[in-house]
């Protein structure tokens, strides 16, 4: 970031500082990034002090802070979702899933990094993941549960940006959670991801703007909080058709690395007109060509992982104009890149298909030299698979 700005080091959870810098500097626009300082209340201060955010309020970010108040929403604006139960203590929870059986998901009521979430092929994973819930694995974001049906089909993540009444779509993407190559392992913040993800349809699309985006925007701005932002739907693609799995308050890493990547709109007046409360007559454009992105991550993600190891490379690794390296836990420590976080380094390439561009992708993974980072290494399996499917048929 500092090729292009001037890197402030001021902490995402001191809001008190953040307000302090906005209002010193006369930021014009601040755009929120990740989801704890929304839901902490960080658009609400900066709007306070009179500084224009792209961002929800704290009350419409628990869309993402509080799986409880997306289920609630969901059930008044009859958005389809899976079947599910709220619990505020262990016993009750596990009386339920005893009675219900496997497989069944157990999530964290609120933010847990993306960690919170266990779908339980077995009764004992389901027990496990509520006892730690409830034994404080994820602080205050367990002190509460729900348990929901397992949805059987392909997952897909679909965003539009809101201006409080309006919706704007923007393209669809999909993410690969799982750890490990074919997908297994514990779940990740996302290890993956590439655009457009095929399983969504043009009727797909417009079926979730209609049916899940816009009755949710509504139903927000009729109890006073509208929502303003990028809204991030998570969905399983079922017989049914879509559901919804969750909701996020933010474009989503690693979704957001392939979205931009394709984007040919300048991105800067979209995000301006959605904090304004204006975006009639918005419309966005997008490269055809499919973008995909590797997660390099330190090893023992997502447990245990060692810090401040050296990663060298990087420009070479970069160096074609299809690349893009999305530096996500990184610092600089004596001109020295070194890896601060557990997913470290997003490698995203666009290419005429989704093959090329896992070809240009995993090229300059294997370019970059980080001993203690690892990859998958199947990103983009399931549009492979109907890449060949279609010239098979053709």
């Amino acid at each position: 970031m500092k090729a292009v700005a001037e890197c402030v080091p001021i902490g995402v959870e001191d809001l008190d500082a953040l307000v302090t810098f906005a209002r010193d500097t006369q930021i014009d626009l601040v755009v929120v990034g990740p989801e704890g300082p929304l839901v902490a209340g960080l658009t609400d201060r900066l709007e306070e002090a009179g500084i224009r955010v792209f961002g929800p309020s704290a009350k419409a970010a628990q869309l993402e802070g509080s799986k409880a108040f997306t289920k609630d929403i969901c059930q008044r604006a009859g958005i389809p979702t899976a079947a599910y139960r709220h619990f505020t203590n262990a016993d009750d929870a596990l009386a339920y899933v005893r009675e219900q059986g496997a497989p069944i998901v157990i999530k964290a009521d609120g933010l847990a990094a993306g960690k919170g979430v266990t779908v339980a092929m077995e009764l004992a994973d389901a027990e496990n993941a509520i006892t730690e819930a409830f034994d404080g694995r994820f602080g205050e974001a367990g002190a509460e549960v729900v348990v929901e049906a397992f949805l059987e089909g392909e997952e897909a993540s679909f965003f539009a940006l809101c201006d409080g009444e309006r919706a704007v779509p923007l393209v669809t993407a999909q993410d690969h959670k799982r750890v490990g190559d074919g997908d297994v392992g514990p779940n990740t913040g996302g290890m993956g991801a590439y655009s457009p993800a095929p399983v969504m349809t043009p009727d797909l699309v417009a079926f979730t703007m209609t049916k899940m985006i816009q009755p949710t925007l509504d139903t927000l701005k009729a109890d006073g909080m509208p929502y303003k932002g990028v809204i991030f739907a998570g969905l399983m693609i079922t017989d049914k058709g879509p559901e919804l799995i969750e909701y996020n308050a933010r474009f989503g890493d690693p979704e957001c690395q392939v979205l931009m990547m394709r984007m040919q709109s300048d991105l800067l007046p979209l995000l301006d007109a959605a904090a304004r409360g204006d975006l009639s007559g918005a419309s966005v454009t997008w490269h055809e060509d499919p973008a995909l992105s590797v997660v390099m991550a330190a090893k023992g993600y997502p447990g245990a992982y060692e810090k401040n190891t050296p990663i060298n490379n990087l420009d070479d690794a970069g160096a074609d104009d299809s690349v893009e390296i999305f530096h996500a836990g990184t610092a600089e420590k004596d001109g020295q890149v070194v890896a601060t976080g557990g997913r470290v380094l997003n490698v995203t390439a666009m290419g005429a298909s989704v093959a090329q561009a896992q070809a240009l992708a995993y090229a300059a993974v294997d370019k970059i030299d980080w001993p203690e980072g690892f990859s998958r290494r199947d990103i983009g399996w399931r549009a492979l698979q109907r890449e060949m499917e279609d010239r098979e048929n053709a």
